[in-house]
């Protein structure tokens, strides 16, 4: 049984036999019951489980209970205790789950049967063997826990205990008893469904603040037509669309290495929609374009005030990516103190805001791509070997353009069909003097620079023929030069002979980021890490 063993009992001065109270004392209880009903019904849900301890206090106190106790039937047939109120003297039940030991009296109560006993334990029967024990253990003397209903339910239960003496308990008293308990049952019902409703509208607020976060990222992204398969004549790309459909269905992380424009991100956005994080929208970043400054809040997101023009709370990419997956490009340039932070996504899916020290955790996968020798960084302190080696656990090197030439003619197809459906023009056919001058292009902007040159002969074309005529001649360096220099010198001698060529015009048609076939950003980024300046 419990300390829920209940007594309530009306003072022995206003007992007799077969009658329950004098009208005085209905008067009275009537006027509680009215008082009680009123009060919970105008209480907040914070308050209410504060006034069901009072509201127990107060019953107590008027029919001369020692112990009252309110709880409520939990899904695994337990019976939990929310509130207990007790004269000096004696032991509230303890709040929370009552012992399982007690099965007689669990089985009676979950089957709705109350539970009225005056005297123990001596009117228990004979089955009751750990309850028996348990009030002996106490010294309790009578009980009535009476089950309650809400809505027809089986809900929980209200009960009164006697310790100093044995109480007789009157139908009408009982029926009383139950009409209290189950004014307190409805009140805490309402608080439960109020909690309910208000963590459903969390939900729904943190859902609605999610696809906000992922629209505003959206909305940044240059809408593309998704590669939906690759294709190639080539033998090693086709030895690369081979490895992305056995790596494609894994969440395992993947380093795509490869020069610049050479597509790797066409190749992660394929990687991405042949997993199962398809439904959700690739989140993208490149590292190299992100100012120092600002790209840990960029990743990782930031509390209002965490600096100097946050003014907004902004949740980062890996928050936004959570269930799909993040491209981090040029995962080379991302600054060493951030590598940690990275490592740890990695590792364990979790990380703080900046400014806030509230853990969260995130399912990402990540495909992380560099035109650098990672190994090399890391043998020169500019990139963590523990990060590398999380990074480097399925690497997929991209061949440049000019080592897949038999891919020429099917890209320029391809982008010619993209930019007719984009300018209304319709191209049925590329010179062939034109189809011979791309092939034989060394392409040192790889893709990228192939594109740009056929969306600039889809702007001059007149006609139903392509011609196709690159805007400056091949850049050859001198082999021996090269091999006497560095990679970094080799970079920043072509870097600034396309600049040289613009007339040091980073951006637009002809611009030395549109010769190089890459992004401006990404341009100015390797003009401040290799100190290339105009001279004055």
């Amino acid at each position: 049984m419990s300390t829920t063993h209940a007594v309530p009992v009306i003072e022995p001065h206003k007992e007799r036999a077969g009658i329950d109270a004098s009208a005085d004392e209905r008067l009275a209880f009537e006027r509680l019951l009215v008082d009680l009903s009123s009060q919970f019904a105008n209480l907040a849900g914070e308050q209410i489980e504060r006034e069901i301890e009072r509201a127990l206090s107060r019953i107590r106190e008027f029919l001369g209970f020692d112990r009252g106790t309110f709880g409520i039937f939990l899904e695994d047939g337990s019976i939990n205790v929310l509130s207990s109120s007790a004269i000096a003297g004696v032991d509230p039940q303890p709040l929370g789950k009552l012992p399982l030991e007690l099965s007689w009296y669990h089985r009676k109560m979950l089957a709705g049967e109350m539970v009225v006993i005056q005297s123990l334990p001596n009117d228990l029967p004979a089955e009751a063997i750990a309850e028996a024990a348990y009030v002996r253990s106490i010294n309790l003397q009578s009980h009535a826990s009476i089950p309650l209903r809400v809505n027809g339910r089986l809900f929980g239960m209200i009960a009164f205990a006697a310790f100093r003496e044995t109480r007789r308990w009157p139908v009408d008293l009982i029926a009383r008893i139950r009409l209290i308990g189950e004014i307190i049952a409805q009140a805490y019902e309402r608080k439960h469904a109020d909690e309910n409703l208000r963590a459903a509208l969390a939900e729904v607020k943190s859902l609605k603040d999610r696809l906000e976060q992922e629209n505003a990222y959206l909305r940044h992204v240059v809408q593309e037509k998704l590669p939906h398969g690759l294709t190639s004549r080539s033998p090693r790309f086709q030895a690369v669309i081979e490895e992305v459909g056995q790596v494609a269905g894994t969440n395992t992380t993947v380093l795509l290495l490869g020069e610049t424009g050479s597509g790797k991100e066409v190749l992660a956005q394929a990687i991405h929609d042949a997993s199962g994080r398809k439904d959700r929208s690739m989140v993208k970043v490149n590292c190299a374009a992100l100012p120092a400054a600002l790209i840990e809040s960029e990743l990782f997101g930031r509390e209002k005030g965490a600096f100097t023009g946050a003014l907004a709370r902004q949740a980062g990419r890996f928050e936004i990516a959570d269930g799909s997956t993040i491209f981090l490009d040029e995962i080379g340039e991302l600054p060493l103190e951030l590598q940690p932070k990275l490592l740890r996504v990695l590792q364990q899916g979790e990380f703080e805001r900046l400014g806030s020290a509230r853990t969260i955790r995130v399912d990402v996968r990540i495909i992380a791509a560099t035109n650098r020798d990672l190994a090399q960084a890391v043998r020169e302190g500019r990139f963590r070997e523990d990060l590398f080696y999380r990074l480097d656990v399925f690497p997929i090197e991209l061949p440049p353009l000019r080592e897949r030439a038999e891919d020429i003619p099917l890209l320029s197809w391809t982008f010619v069909r993209e930019f007719s459906n984009a300018m209304g023009k319709q191209i049925e056919k590329i010179s062939a003097e034109s189809m011979s001058t791309l092939i034989a292009y060394s392409w040192p902007g790889n893709i990228r620079e192939l594109r740009n040159v056929i969306e600039r002969a889809m702007i001059l074309a007149q006609g139903p023929v392509l011609h196709v005529k690159l805007g400056h001649k091949p850049v050859q360096l001198d082999p021996g030069k090269a091999m006497d220099g560095t990679l970094d010198q080799a970079e920043r001698a072509h870097i600034v002979r396309a600049l040289e060529r613009s007339g040091w015009r980073i951006r637009g048609a002809n611009g030395a980021a549109e010769q190089l076939g890459i992004k401006p950003t990404t341009l100015e980024s390797r003009m401040k890490k290799l100190g290339i300046v105009q001279a004055r």
